[in-house]
């Protein structure tokens, strides 16, 4: 009997040790000196049968807190938004859900096309030329953009906004590491870059400026403005973007972006444990040859028809390794598959309302937390997110919203010594009036 799903049995180990030409496990692992091999047995419980094992498991689950449960008011780069039914639907279709990648593109048509319209919504969400099919999430998207300017402009000077997600700058500052690139913070002014420490602080070394847009606080950069600073150096303008806000504000190619990178978590990917997640890479015809990843590029055939390949490919797998312009050797075809079914499901009128959505929840939100007592230190534009002043411990607070079923907002002293005491609060199309209106009851009675 083959044990398909079952760890090997007696048999199959005799078979392979005599395969091998050794009689015995021990004789394996001879080599071992016996003073570093592990005597005894491990520490772990006692198996179950099928049946006591799915009662554990659901247990153990059940301690999970998710959003199906209790409201959550908690974003920092994961956020709760609508995703449609038809999202699961098709991304469980076996043809979708079991193609890896699409190695052979003369059967992998669906697969194909499906990365090229989620390509071609991200140029349009970005006002960009060209995007790839999809990185890993929106931090090592960033820090290939990085890479990337340092390549192009052969200068090692990297400046980064303190208003980016903090994780993205701790993976910027990873990558810079072995690409032996200098990483220099531009300090913040009122929740958003300061643009005389960005002047004070360009030089004819540096690669790039990376900003994001909204910002980590939520507040909405002067692109306009860093642009001036930025080309006026001969360095390249990198903007990391939520694409849900795109649907509202200004894209970053209007205001003279090389490289706009993000996360589209937002579309159809829910909360689940941080990831997995997918991110993208969008650049202008100048660039496309040095974007990292895959490119999808529509053609026809000799009879022609439409068709769909694998095109302008920048990684050591499919071109020489000396020419490769990234090492990023996967991809996250079945969440920008996710991505682009939730896209075309809102179209563009339901993802720009979608997103005035969650721009007049958050300001709802702000004014009743106002009116609970609490000060934004932030006088900005915002979109879904926005930072109050708590003026105790935020840890404490979470904990006693938890108890009540809320998910507060992120601890921005855990990252920023200055904001101790600070929450970041998101508030997405999903939250009602009464939620929001619970939140802020709750909220009155941890005033300082």
């Amino acid at each position: 009997m083959n044990y398909r799903y079952l760890p090997m049995t007696e048999q199959d180990k005799k078979g392979m040790l005599e395969t091998i030409g050794v009689h015995s496990i021990d004789e394996l692992f001879s080599n071992i000196p016996e003073e570093v091999r592990f005597k005894g047995s491990l520490k772990l419980k006692a198996p179950l049968a099928e049946h006591e094992l799915m009662k554990e498991f659901t247990r153990l689950a059940g301690l999970n807190k998710d959003l199906k449960a209790n409201v959550s008011f908690l974003g920092a780069g994961i956020y709760d938004h609508y995703i449609p039914v038809i999202v699961d639907h098709v991304i469980s279709r076996s043809e979708f859900y079991t193609a890896y990648t699409p190695y052979q593109p003369e059967i992998s048509q669906g697969e194909l096309q499906a990365i090229f319209e989620f390509q071609t919504m991200i140029c349009e969400l970005t006002g960009m030329d060209v995007a790839n099919s999809s990185m890993y999430d929106g931090g090592t998207a960033l820090a290939e953009a990085a890479a990337l300017s340092a390549g192009q402009t052969n200068r090692n000077k990297v400046l980064i906004s303190k208003a980016v997600h903090p994780e993205y700058r701790t993976v910027l500052e990873t990558y810079a590491r072995g690409q032996h690139l200098e990483v220099i913070e531009i300090d913040i002014e009122n929740g958003k870059t300061d643009l005389a420490d960005l002047k004070n602080k360009m030089s004819e070394d540096v690669a790039c400026f990376i900003v994001q847009y909204p910002n980590f606080f939520g507040q909405i950069e002067a692109l306009k403005e860093i642009e001036e600073i930025i080309h006026a150096n001969k360095a390249m303008f990198v903007v990391s973007s939520n694409p849900l806000a795109l649907g509202l504000l200004t894209p970053p190619g209007e205001f003279g972006a090389d490289i706009v990178i993000g996360d589209v978590q937002v579309f159809g990917i829910p909360a689940q444990f941080g990831g997995p997640h997918c991110g993208y890479f969008a650049v202008t015809k100048k660039l496309m040859r040095k974007v990292p990843g895959r490119l999808i590029g529509q053609t026809v055939d000799e009879d022609g028809k439409r068709g769909f390949v694998l095109t302008l490919q920048a990684r050591e797998q499919h071109i020489r390794r000396e020419k490769a312009t990234s090492n990023i050797c996967s991809n996250q075809a079945l969440n920008a598959l996710a991505a682009a079914v939730a896209m075309t499901a809102l179209g563009k009128k339901g993802l720009k309302e979608m997103a005035l959505q969650n721009v007049a929840k958050a300001q709802y939100a702000k004014k009743k937390l106002e009116e609970a007592g609490f000060n934004s230190p932030y006088t900005g534009s915002f979109f879904n997110e926005f930072v109050i002043d708590c003026g105790k411990s935020v840890k404490e607070i979470n904990e006693n919203l938890l108890q009540k079923g809320i998910i507060g907002g992120y601890d921005l002293g855990n990252d920023y010594a200055e904001l101790s005491g600070h929450m970041l609060v998101a508030v997405t199309e999903l939250r009602t009036k009464e939620e929001i209106d619970l939140f802020a009851r709750e909220m009155e009675g941890y005033h300082a």
